[in-house]
Formats: C-alpha cells, structure tokens, sequence
C-alpha cells in the first residue's frame, strides 16, 4: 500500500531525483517554457511553484533557501527580480502543463512546463531565433554567391 506516500520517484534515487528537478527548475526559471516527459513535470511543478512562493517573501533567507536549489545566482536574481513581480497579487497557479502527446523514440508522454503569464516572452525568443536563422541562410547564399563569381574568375 502507498499510503502517504505522495510524488513520484522518478525512477532515480534521492540525491539523482533531487538534482534533476533542481536542473528543471533552473531551466524553467531561466527559459520560461521546458520540454519534458508529463512525470518530471509534475514534479518539477511542485519545485517552481515553491521557488515562487519563497520569492514573493523577498527577504535574504527566502533568497538562501532558493538558491539550495537553483544554485546560479544570476537566475536567482532573474527570478526575484523579473519573474516574482508578476505574480505579486496571485495566490498560486504559476505554472501550466501543457500535454504534448508521446515521443517517437519510447512512446514517453512529452508536456510542456510553462510560467503562466510569460507567453510573450516566450514567442518573442521563438521569433529572434527565425530572425537568427534567416540571417544565417542569407549569409551562406552570399558566401556561396563569392565562391562561385571566384570560380567563374
């Protein structure tokens, strides 16, 4: 029986489990969106929405207790700084599951782990990363242009 046994191990022992999510969190907080299977998640949802809560306290031991978990400061500061100010006047829900289906490769169920609110930051990074791409096809035409008029030389 299970009982009072809540979350899911994961399939790792405690010290991989909890580096894993600790990994997700800092992802979450540093991309806004993450692409994971369904559990991890889940689980990690628990973690962000924590990380939140002790940010909305604001006080220097709030800070300690995160960065136990997110251990690189500069997303500590984006989180108390960028991130906790937009949930000021919610009470939880900082986060969103968005199910995605199941990978090819092992049929895993993929979701997406997503900061409620940050969706135009998020759409805005996808849109810099097209730019980024076209620049980049327009310079190997034009690369590709040279050597061609240097072989016609």
């Amino acid at each position: 029986m299970r009982h009072r046994k809540a979350g899911n191990k994961l399939g790792r022992n405690t010290s991989h489990r909890n580096a894993t999510l600790a990994s997700l969190t800092t992802a979450v907080v540093e991309h806004k969106r993450i692409k994971t299977t369904l559990a991890k998640a889940r689980e990690a949802r628990k973690v962000v929405d924590r990380m939140i809560t002790f940010g909305k306290k604001g006080t220097l031991a709030a800070r300690r207790e995160v960065l136990k978990t997110i251990r690189d400061k500069e997303i500590v500061r984006t989180l108390f700084e960028e991130i906790v100010p937009e949930y000021a006047d919610r009470n939880g829900g900082y986060t969103r599951i968005i199910k995605l289906g199941r990978r090819i490769g092992d049929g895993a169920s993929v979701a997406y782990l997503e900061l409620v609110g940050f969706e135009n930051v998020i759409t805005a990074k996808k849109k810099a990363k097209e730019k980024a791409k076209e620049k980049a096809k327009e310079k190997a035409k034009e690369k590709a242009a040279e050597k061609e008029a240097e072989t016609a030389e």
